[in-house]
């Protein structure tokens, strides 16, 4: 009888130790997780996990993740809410023209559906904070405008023929219908080409500023902004010009940094002043290999007086080229307003490098927001411009319905969690696990972790001298929040 009790505990041990087992791969796969009923203990840490070779997306997982004292020898991510950075603006994407023309031809119950998930706080959807929008046409519109369309070789100085009209159709109804549900959503404004009339070349394409009508522009600026005011949508900041240094897009101008310090301080900035007009003004928007642009514009007391901050691209050059501006100004801000998906894409890849160098690279380089460039794109890449970006992949694909796409994770990751207002906080760098964390205004703490290894990796978090413990396979990323 004795004999037969030791056999019968032995085999419960062994169903116990499999079954352990079994729970700590799935964990560590990110594959069936979701599938195994948690106890009916709660959990301390919540767990939003990425893992491409498990097909598994932003996905919350049923496991339990309790703060303890015990001590391991895993490597630890200690998370300190009391050694704070800056307040962040929010993670979004590019509004192009395109992408609401997309989203229009949606059904009215798809549209809206749609909308609600990418705009709003329910816990279904994934909370975008912040847009960008072209002031006039983007590459990524189907056709060039500008909002003071004439005869190249006529002028209008007094901007009689200013009209956002081109914009009434697609883009400023979307706008409107995510402003209904996210009143405190930021946009920034940022024009590809001042209207040809004005330019050197008479052409949206490439050309300069010409110097006799910068007053005219710093006028078209402030037309635009009250007459998006008009219409119940708030442009919280403006670039002077999308990529200055790039004259090869269509649309897209030349700009020196010599001519935007110019065109800020004797200009822009002044007519804001005259108006009334609290927008922000930020400067270059475009690579973080030039970083002595926003330098140079800076380093002029006059442009500086009404400059907020300088904008980054990361087509070329380093991330951290934002702490370099930072440290220069740190009583400016930087922002990262850029960065495409290449269609058709390598998921896993794209997924590693622009959550290590975008989602915790531009932040814990004192960027105050995130956009990916774009929202949505057709199958084909549609629509764009003739000599537009025409390997664009959207953060949707939209053909009728909406489908998911590598850059809607990556933003996700951030944005659902990590709302306006929520501060960075301090967090430590382990080895292939890159990682950023935030205090939001409600009190929860958020930390995103990409292992970029390329095995599974085991780690504590840290955080008021109690660690939880959480592995991570090779190439996935999860946002903790407590």
């Amino acid at each position: 009888m004795f004999s037969k009790q030791n056999k019968f505990l032995s085999y419960l041990s062994n169903i116990a130790l499999v079954t352990l087992l079994a729970f700590n791969s799935s964990c560590a796969a990110g594959n069936d997780i979701n599938q195994i009923k948690p106890t009916n203990s709660k959990t301390d840490v919540s767990c939003w996990l990425t893992d491409p070779v498990s097909s598994t997306y932003l996905n919350r997982q049923k496991i339990i993740l309790n703060f303890t004292t015990l001590q391991n020898s895993n490597p630890t991510i200690l998370v300190d809410s009391l050694t704070k950075y800056q307040t962040m603006d929010g993670f979004g994407f590019s509004l192009t023209g395109g992408s609401a023309y997309l989203i229009n031809k949606l059904t009215v119950s798809d549209r809206s559906k749609l909308i609600n998930e990418l705009f709003s706080n329910d816990s279904s959807a994934i909370g975008i904070s912040y847009l960008r929008v072209s002031i006039g046409a983007s590459d990524l519109n189907s056709s060039v405008f500008s909002y003071d369309d004439i005869d190249p070789l006529q002028m209008d100085t007094a901007l009689q023929h200013f009209s956002i009209k081109p914009d009434s159709i697609d883009l400023i109804p979307v706008l409107k219908m995510a402003v209904a549900i996210n009143p405190s959503i930021k946009i920034l404004g940022s024009p590809w080409s001042a209207p040809a009339w004005m330019k050197t070349n008479k052409s949206a394409k490439g050309g300069s500023l010409k110097a006799e009508y910068f007053g005219v522009y710093a006028r078209y600026f402030v037309r635009y902004i009250q007459a998006m005011k008009d219409q119940g949508i708030t442009i919280d900041a403006v670039t002077i010009q999308n990529e200055p240094l790039n004259p090869d897009n269509n649309p897209s101008m030349y700009m020196s940094a010599e001519d935007q310090a110019i065109f800020v301080k004797n200009y822009l900035g002044p007519e804001f002043t005259k108006a009334s007009i609290t927008t922000k003004i930020i400067l270059y928007d475009h690579n973080c290999d030039n970083y002595n642009y926003p330098l140079t514009i800076l380093n002029d007391p006059k442009a500086r007086k009404y400059s907020d901050g300088s904008a980054f691209h990361l087509y070329n050059g380093n991330i951290n080229a934002l702490t370099t501006v930072h440290n220069a100004y740190p009583d400016k801000n930087v922002y990262f307003t850029e960065q495409w998906v290449g269609g058709p894409g390598n998921f896993a890849e794209d997924l590693k490098w622009h959550v290590k160098n975008l989602i915790i690279g531009a932040p814990r380089n004192w960027s105050k927001n995130v956009i990916e460039w774009n929202l949505a794109s057709d199958p084909n890449y549609y629509p764009h411009t003739s000599g537009g970006c025409s390997t664009c992949q959207g953060g949707l694909t939209i053909n009728y319905e909406a489908s998911r796409n590598v850059s809607y994770y990556i933003i996700a990751h951030a944005s659902k969690f990590v709302p306006l207002g929520s501060i960075r906080i301090d967090s430590n760098i382990v080895t292939d696990l890159p990682n950023v964390a935030y205090l939001t205004p409600t009190g929860k703490k958020v930390l995103i972790v990409l292992n970029e290894g390329n095995t599974t990796k085991t780690f504590n978090i840290q955080f008021n001298k109690k660690t939880v413990t959480h592995n991570l396979t090779a190439g996935s990323v999860a946002s903790y929040v407590w």
